[in-house]
Formats: C-alpha cells, structure tokens, sequence
C-alpha cells in the first residue's frame, strides 16, 4: 500500500494551492486521515485529520492556525483526499504529509509524533509561501 502527494510549489501570500494524496492497496474508508506539515527547525504538526469512511460526520480536526483557510476533502471514488490552503501565509512554509491511522481523527493529528503510526505515510511535498 502507498500514498502518493502532489500539488505542492511556491505560491506569494494570500494565495491557494491544493495537495493531492492518491491511495492505493489500501480502502480510505477503513482509516482516520491526516495531512500533517513540518517547517524548518519545528517538529512535525497534525494540520487536519478525518474519518475516511464519513468526511462529514462533522469529526474532522482542524488546527486552530489553518482553521478557516484550510479544506480536507475526500473523494471516495478516486480513493484520493486533497487539502485546500487558502489565504496562504510565510507561516504554512513546510513539507506537507498525508498519512493514515486508525482511532479518531483529532487523536491522530494531534499525537501523531508521539507515538507509532498504525498506517502509511505518503512522501512529503514542499510548499513555499514567498513573495
């Protein structure tokens, strides 16, 4: 099984990217999903998560400093979740992760660094916020 992430790149402030994560050998539904990020210098952060098998059960974690611009997405079909960042700031400048686990999706964003991951990990993707 692996996870596949693109869509990463250099965008000014105040603009939007969007990250792809493609699954394969492995069913979404069956797993909490994240998008973790990791700057310079800092320690790798839970920047959402979700459940596969219901995006909208209204469980998806936010971290308080993307909530309102950023947007986890999940399409069944493609077996493929996307992250769309809006109002981008210096401050998102990082290698951004997808990453699978089971439990609940706030637990995993935010103990993810802290314990053994019970899924896969996609390879990362840099995104550079930069005028």
């Amino acid at each position: 099984a692996q996870l596949v992430v693109s869509g990463g790149g250099l965008v000014q402030p105040g603009g939007s990217l969007r990250l792809s994560c493609v699954a394969s050998g492995l069913t979404l539904d069956y797993y909490a999903i994240g998008w973790f990020r990791q700057a310079p210098g800092k320690e790798r952060e839970g920047g959402t998560c979700l459940r596969g098998s219901d995006s909208s059960d209204g469980s998806t974690y936010y971290l308080d400093s993307v909530k309102g611009r950023f947007t986890f997405s999940v399409d069944k079909a493609k077996n493929t979740v996307y992250l769309q960042m809006n109002s981008l700031k210096p401050e998102d400048t990082a290698v951004y992760y997808c990453a699978t686990d089971v439990g609940v999706p706030a637990d995993f964003c935010r103990t993810a660094n802290t314990r053994t991951v019970v899924g896969y990990w996609g390879q990362g993707t840099q995104d550079t916020v930069s005028s």
